[in-house]
């Protein structure tokens, strides 16, 4: 009878821990939450001028459809710009360009990831020597589901930057006597955006952990 109760004790007393209390794994883990899943806390709506609204809601972040690009800017603490990884789920919500242009530091300069550009399918990295997201090595085709959310890891390394989409590795691309930069318009969005074009867009789950 004492180990029931023990056990029910054990369980109610899990039942009313803080949410924070219960994500300590996580953290201990190494991966650090980005985003509160409540507010912008640390991020600010990005200034590209002609920006359609940036909102919470329901443990996401939206992006609506603006004059070209909306997004978030990091303005939190400083993250690294190599030996780290990054993760969010992202999903497109409307329209038929990028919902996802994910700016983020290598080395002394930055970088972008596009999902769905191009009108609507073009994946890849800009830029690498200049040639952007349709044009290098990176560039791919891939039919996005609307409102589907997909898995994002990017992983930078002094070697190469990977990318990941629902686990499966898309992009590994070797850094070694390649130039990275990004295009003008992204510059809005460093050290660390997330972008859309044209289209309303969601995120949510945005972590980094060093390696």
């Amino acid at each position: 009878m004492l180990a029931v109760n023990s056990i029910s004790l054990l369980c109610l007393c899990t039942l009313l821990l803080p949410s924070s209390t219960l994500a300590q794994p996580t953290q201990a883990s190494g991966w650090q939450p980005l985003f509160d899943g409540k507010t912008l806390t640390n991020w600010q709506s990005t200034k590209f001028g002609g920006e359609g609204a940036v909102k919470v809601e329901n443990g996401q972040v939206v992006l609506e459809t603006g004059r070209t690009l909306t997004g978030i800017t990091w303005t939190g603490p400083e993250l690294p710009n190599t030996n780290y990884e990054l993760v969010l789920q992202a999903r497109r919500v409307e329209g038929r360009d990028f919902f996802a242009g994910i700016t983020f530091p290598v080395a002394d300069s930055f970088c972008s990831l596009i999902l769905g550009g191009w009108g609507g399918t073009v994946v890849g990295l800009s830029s690498i020597n200049s040639e952007d997201a349709s044009q290098n090595t990176t560039s791919q085709s891939m039919e996005f589901e609307m409102g589907r959310w997909y898995n994002v890891r990017i992983r930078v390394t002094p070697a190469k930057i990977e990318v990941w989409l629902d686990d499966r590795q898309i992009i590994d691309q070797d850094l070694k006597g390649n130039r990275i930069t990004i295009r003008m318009e992204m510059d809005p969005s460093t050290p660390l955006g997330i972008a859309t074009w044209k289209t309303t867009g969601a995120l949510r789950d945005i972590r980094l952990r060093r390696l």
